[in-house]
């Protein structure tokens, strides 16, 4: 179904049909997975749309459709990694711009900022977004970009997208959200005045911890064209197999992002309540600084919340962190499966200790990315590991 035809349907139609377009040579419903890295040529620079596969692949054309469909959005764009997704934005820029960034962010976001872009000449200011008077108060005229995670990775700190969209546009900035942590089922930042989502694909749109990816989505013809302009001639693109999985685990994205929800809800509470456990940071507490923002621009919760226990030492969050058997310990998010995480050691160990701390992010914090297993078992799980 053509992205105009799917434009108008419900989310669930959306995710089903997005990119899909029968084959014309055999009418194979799913997308070929087209591995070529050239394409033959009737004469010279007569082809049939595609020339060279870095610069363009069926494939990938058709994960890209899907991309722009699910996010509200004209233009998509699929990178190698999420990190490569980061990167091609910040070649917008030249050097002596300034990026006004979150402070609770990706570990890898912020290695990328600080210890690549830095040394050529870009300008990064970290601030509360959570607070869009922050924001404002940081823009100067060499203010260029605005970046934020909402919720925030791992402290599920929530922005005001539209808040901080009006103040972007009334400075003459481009502002990017990364939409990792929420997913196109539950939050769309373009339709709130942002003018690139950011995605991981590797987390929630994989959905099976099988593949690194990442997307880039816009409206604007002429940030498309710029930012293709840095897919193609910096070479990070996703191989057609790649684009292959992604586009079959968006197909499930709303199913599974509903059972991610709704066993999101069990955990948190079951934390909450726990005699062991100090706090719960997930925005589906109505207590939850932001939770009214959440509630107004989100679908729902979803499945990723952190916690502490009243013993802050790392060494009663090490055995946490051992001791479970459902929930894995490993990086990365947004599987099938519950992964368990310590961020200051492994997402979040490229950020100084001082500034994770200055933050709020704890040596003893523990981030949990809560799969689709049944809940019971996930909160048995917990219970003995955390004793």
């Amino acid at each position: 179904m053509s992205k105009e035809n799917i434009a108008g349907k419900k989310i669930a139609t959306k995710m089903i049909h997005a990119g899909a377009e029968p084959d014309p040579s055999t009418g194979a419903i799913m997308t070929p997975i087209f591995q070529t890295s050239t394409y033959v040529q009737s004469a010279p620079g007569k082809h049939q749309g595609y020339e060279y596969a870095r610069s363009q692949n069926p494939t990938r054309a058709a994960l890209e459709n899907a991309l722009a469909t699910i996010e509200n959005g004209k233009f998509g764009l699929a990178f190698s990694s999420g990190v490569a997704a980061t990167d091609a934005v910040i070649k917008l820029l030249s050097p002596g711009d300034e990026v006004i960034a979150a402070n609770d962010m990706y570990g890898g976001t912020y290695r990328l900022f600080t210890k690549v872009f830095e040394r050529f000449g870009i300008h990064f200011k970290y601030v509360d977004t959570t607070n869009p008077e922050n924001v404002s108060n940081a823009i100067t005229p060499k203010s260029k970009l605005i970046w934020i995670e909402t919720p925030t990775n791992p402290l599920m700190n929530i922005t005001d997208i539209a808040s901080v969209a009006a103040i972007s546009k009334k400075a003459g900035t481009i502002l990017c959200v990364d939409n990792t942590f929420a997913s196109p089922y539950l939050q769309n930042p373009l339709d709130l005045g942002a003018d690139i989502v950011m995605h991981s694909s590797t987390k929630y749109l994989g959905g099976h911890s099988d593949v690194i990816q990442g997307a880039l989505i816009m409206n604007d013809v002429n940030l498309k064209d710029q930012l293709y302009f840095i897919q193609k001639s910096c070479g990070a693109v996703p191989g057609p197999f790649d684009c292959f999985l992604v586009l079959r685990g968006i197909k499930t994205l709303h199913v599974r992002m509903k059972a991610h929800c709704e066993n999101g809800i069990i955990i948190a509470n079951y934390l909450r309540n726990h005699p062991k456990v100090e706090r719960v940071y997930w925005c589906g507490f109505e207590d939850h600084h932001n939770y009214e923002i959440a509630k107004k621009q989100m679908r729902g919760f979803g499945g990723m919340l952190s916690f502490t226990l009243k013993d802050a030492s790392v060494e009663a969050a090490t055995k946490v962190l051992s001791s479970t058997k459902l929930f894995s310990l490993a990086e990365s998010l947004g599987g099938v499966e519950s992964l368990i995480n310590h961020p200051a050691s492994m997402t979040h160990a490229s950020i100084p200790r001082e500034e994770r701390l200055k933050n709020g992010l704890t040596d003893g914090l523990i981030r949990l990315s809560i799969g689709i297993e049944d809940a019971d078992d996930l909160v048995e799980d917990l219970k003995q590991a955390i004793g």
